[in-house]
């Protein structure tokens, strides 16, 4: 077989490199549409995760990458060469490779826990910290893709994102609980309060009725609201708002802050806000 490819001219080998790594392309490419729409139908039919089937593709996309490289430095003379010369120093080249690949395979073996353990899965909404929240769109042999709410992508590495505390909100259940906090005046009525926050949140079409049957009859209202505080100025008082998922649980969360806001201000409930009192003081005339 060496003697073959020794036959080629360089014009030739370097032709049929090119065409290597053309098919190489094709064939992942077909490989990765036919799996995707295979293991979409799949999915649906047995109801199961994509996460695992997202991580097969990629793994499959590394595999004939790597067979890729093989071949085209098993075709090219002067490849083989140099490949058998680094062979030869295999010590050296193998601390090397160990040392460079180190953040690789950790990413890698990162990649397998998360499928494995399934933290997070594809389709869940996550958050991070403060600043990296969203939909996780891929999980890739070295990264995990993130796509936040202003459609950007965050990319992370597996190494990385296994090793912080995850917030899930769709691990288990989409249904999710907000906690709005509203501060009245000391002097207003805090029953009137409660009650136009109480009567405002259900009012919105994206509460739902988290109460058991055993609730229902015990009267426990469908909107809990409870003096959370005593700040200076305000007795804060905090809903808790229940959505069929944490983007809509978001929204209702806000549109009360507004509808309450309007109510408040036509009902004579007062939002405290700080107050500073300046004395002026005239110098002495001499």
């Amino acid at each position: 077989m060496n003697q073959l490819f020794d036959h080629f001219t360089d014009d030739y080998l370097w032709l049929l490199v090119l065409l290597f790594i053309a098919g190489s392309i094709i064939v992942n490419k077909v490989l990765r549409l036919g799996m995707s729409k295979f293991f979409h139908l799949a999915s649906e039919k047995m109801n199961t995760d994509i996460t695992h089937y997202a991580f097969l593709k990629n793994a499959v996309s590394f595999i004939i990458f790597i067979t890729t490289v093989g071949i085209i430095i098993y075709t090219v003379p002067a490849l083989r060469n140099l490949s058998l010369t680094l062979f030869a120093s295999a010590g050296i080249f193998a601390a090397i490779l160990g040392f460079a690949s180190q953040q690789a395979f950790s990413n890698i073996i990162s990649g397998i826990f998360i499928v494995i353990f399934k933290p997070f899965r594809v389709g869940d909404l996550i958050r991070l910290d403060q600043n990296t929240a969203g939909t996780v769109e891929d999980i890739t042999l070295r990264h995990t893709v993130i796509r936040n709410f202003e459609n950007r992508r965050v990319i992370i590495p597996n190494s990385l994102i296994s090793s912080q505390t995850i917030i899930n909100s769709t691990i288990l259940e989409t249904k999710t609980c907000e906690l709005a906090e509203f501060g009245i005046s000391y002097g207003s009525d805090m029953d009137k309060a409660i009650a136009i926050i109480r009567e405002e949140a259900e009012n919105h079409p994206d509460l739902i009725d988290v109460r058991s049957e055993e609730d229902i009859e015990n009267g426990v209202p469908k909107v809990i609201i409870r003096v959370l505080r005593w700040d200076e100025s305000s007795v804060v008082l905090r809903a808790s708002l229940w959505a069929s998922e944490s983007k809509l649980a978001f929204f209702l969360k806000c549109d009360l802050y507004y509808s309450v806001k309007k109510r408040f201000d036509a009902e004579g409930i007062e939002i405290p806000f700080p107050h500073r009192t300046v004395y002026m003081r005239e110098s002495k005339k001499s």
